[in-house]
């Protein structure tokens, strides 16, 4: 092990074998030797993939087995796997801990005997995805693409209801006229429906 301090002496004593070690992937490694660490074994709890954390429930503690599961959170960050990092409910994990103000907190989460954890199939709807469904460009009503990236000059703007450019939507006389129908058809409904009908052959009143 190799320390050195810098020449104004104001510097802090660097590890240069931890330095190379982290530049070479063993962080994990080095974190693991911590003695303020645990080792835990189990499955995973649940995970939200689309957050990327969750729990683990740990069964085993340094080789001994518990009585009752223990919580231990776990962030995707702390996963041994390539490509995009998840758990699956109910997966088998194997991982080192620390206590934190928190609670549990593991520290590099890997399969049964250090294999790359098996992750979830599932993935979370990215927002372009989303955001595709409903693109639409206000400039001149075209889809695939938004306002601001319209090869078109400004538009005039239109009436979102009937599409005319002499007024807007809430001055709307299309909007209103059909409002108005609508409500007309109601109240006659409801007149009807509350009138009483007399039948001749019976002195009661009976509604439609």
């Amino acid at each position: 092990m190799i320390s050195y301090v810098s020449a104004e002496g104001r510097l802090p004593l660097v590890n240069l074998q931890s330095a190379s070690l982290c530049a070479a992937g063993g962080c994990a490694q080095a974190e693991e030797d911590d003695p303020a660490l645990f080792r835990g074994s189990g499955v995973c709890k649940w995970f939200n993939v689309r957050m990327g954390f969750g729990f683990l429930s740990m069964s085993s503690r340094d080789g001994a087995p518990l009585q009752t599961p223990q919580d231990v959170f776990v962030h995707q960050r702390k996963l041994h796997m390539e490509g995009f990092r998840s758990l699956r409910e109910g997966e088998a994990v194997e991982f080192t801990f620390k206590k934190s103000s928190k609670g549990l907190e593991s520290i590099w989460v890997t399969g049964p005997n250090g294999a790359p954890c098996l992750g979830n199939e599932r993935r979370p709807k990215s927002a372009q995805k989303r955001r595709s469904k409903g693109d639409k460009c206000y400039n001149c009503g075209g889809p695939g693409h938004h306002a601001k990236e319209c090869q078109l000059p400004p538009q005039p703007k239109k009436c979102h209801f009937c599409q005319s450019i002499s007024h807007m939507v809430a001055s709307c006389p299309v909007k209103a006229q059909q409002h108005t129908r609508g409500s007309t058809e109601v109240s006659m409904t409801y007149i009807l429906s509350s009138t009483p009908v007399h039948v001749e052959a019976s002195t009661k009143s009976f509604y439609l």
